[in-house]
């Protein structure tokens, strides 16, 4: 992937360190995705919310990063086009290492395996 990518905004920061729409809704999600241009986190689609693909659907941001530890792969919403890596965005680029997968903690329910996409 190019460094310059229309789309990706380096210098954004993201959200927070969880999915922004569970944590205002006090949902729970598997994984973590970035937006590239704008900083929102959101959950992947293995989450019971997919927060992550609904907001490329209402702002048309098409990339994603994931915001997992020592993962750095990017997807492109509009070609479904996935790359290995990509151009490093600002701090930090994972959720805490501490924080639980799937999380937060304190929210999964017990049988959230049956509960995932």
């Amino acid at each position: 992937m190019s460094e310059e990518f229309e789309g990706i905004d380096p210098k954004v920061p993201p959200s927070g360190a969880g999915c922004a729409e569970c944590d205002a809704a006090g949902g729970w999600w598997v994984h973590l995705r970035r937006c590239a241009e704008c900083g929102h986190v959101g959950c992947c689609d293995s989450s019971p919310s997919q927060h992550a693909s609904k907001h490329f659907a209402s702002t048309g941001h098409p990339f994603m990063q994931s915001y997992e530890p020592g993962e750095d792969w990017f997807y492109n919403f509009s070609t479904s086009e996935m790359y290995s890596g990509g151009p490093e965005l600002a701090a930090p680029t994972s959720h805490p290492v501490d924080q639980s997968v799937p999380g937060p903690a304190d929210r999964v329910p017990a049988n959230w395996q049956s509960l995932v996409h």
